[in-house]
């Protein structure tokens, strides 16, 4: 662990919804390796991890990402971690969490954070009083769905004129979804940045790609996990 993280806290993020989309019919959930990947990052360096959720209790684990394509040693480390699976399904209500008392909040994606993130006023003031008192706001592939109604204390949104990124309408098209139609998909996410102002940094489908923009970092997809979490350790050190 790194003496400058000691006494540091982050709050790891998690939708409590296991379906999403415009009629709420599709599986979700939490995206393995972006719940678990940066809860060892950080507590490897030693931060103190709360996971929370809207609703509080159980977090739903999208069962794509149990897949064995997308399985990666964090994510079967923590399948083998008592510990660490006790806290996924006991995590903290987003109402209960007292925002002044930590140094970053990282929001983990899966399509379910569609339904629970956007319009959840909890998240959205986490969100605002973190990055407001220049502390580290964090969200990789949907977790940044989020962000989309924070906004800066001058009122404008939270992601006007400085780079982000996110999922991309590339990646969604190769999961067989239309961003475009939105039939299923509620918005696109990259659109959506790009209309709040956000200078919308795309990366190459399916690589890691991280976007820092003083405290507050993007990621594109969960291969961007780790570099979102090495970038947060970056800008609280």
């Amino acid at each position: 662990p790194s003496p400058n993280m000691s006494g540091k806290k982050v709050l790891l993020v998690c939708t409590s919804a296991s379906k999403w989309g415009k009629d709420q019919d599709k599986d979700s959930g939490a995206w393995y390796e972006e719940v678990a990947c940066p809860y060892y990052v950080f507590k490897d360096a030693g931060l103190s991890v709360v996971i929370a959720s809207p609703l509080g209790g159980p977090i739903p684990i999208d069962a794509g990402s149990k897949a064995d394509a997308f399985m990666t040693d964090y994510t079967r480390k923590f399948d083998a971690d008592a510990d660490a699976l006790a806290v996924l399904s006991s995590s903290t209500k987003l109402s209960d969490v007292d925002a002044a008392t930590f140094d970053a909040v990282y929001l983990a994606g899966g399509h379910a954070t569609y339904t629970d993130f956007p319009d959840n006023k909890e998240l959205i003031a986490i969100v605002e009083t973190l990055y407001n008192a220049g502390k580290v706001v964090a969200a990789d592939c949907h977790g940044p769905v989020g962000l989309v109604n924070c906004k800066k204390a001058d009122g404008t949104p939270l992601v006007s004129g400085l780079n982000v990124t996110g999922f991309l309408d590339t990646e969604e098209q190769a999961v067989g979804l239309d961003p475009v139609k939105c039939d299923v998909l509620p918005f696109s996410l990259q659109q959506k940045f790009t209309e709040l102002g956000g200078n919308f940094q795309a990366g190459a489908d399916w690589s890691s790609n991280a976007v820092s923009a003083g405290k507050l970092i993007t990621g594109q997809n969960p291969q961007s996990s780790e570099q979102v979490a090495q970038a947060m350790l970056t800008a609280l050190a």
